[in-house]
């Protein structure tokens, strides 16, 4: 699958960074590939991060994403950082 922009929001914005969220049921790995982004180019630019709840169908993966190009049409974003651990209690 591809982004849906619809599932993408803006949290906050300044001096042109924006803070966006992703919420998505597609794997982490899958979200990080370039190109995943292609259909928000429009809205994201170069140094924005994004926030992402990964896998939210089956287990739950989240971090954040920065978009490192953008030529109007393809995105290419880092690998996800991950925020927390399993928690095996």
């Amino acid at each position: 699958m591809t982004c849906d922009p619809r599932d993408l929001s803006a949290l906050s914005y300044a001096n042109g960074f924006t803070l966006w969220h992703y919420r998505t049921g597609d794997s982490v790995s899958l979200v990080d590939d370039a190109g995943y982004f292609d259909s928000a180019a429009r809205m994201l630019r170069v140094g924005d991060f994004i926030f992402v709840n990964a896998d939210m169908d089956t287990s739950a993966s989240h971090g954040v994403l920065v978009v490192v190009a953008n030529d109007n049409i393809s995105v290419d974003v880092t690998n996800v950082v991950a925020f927390g651990t399993l928690n095996s209690d």
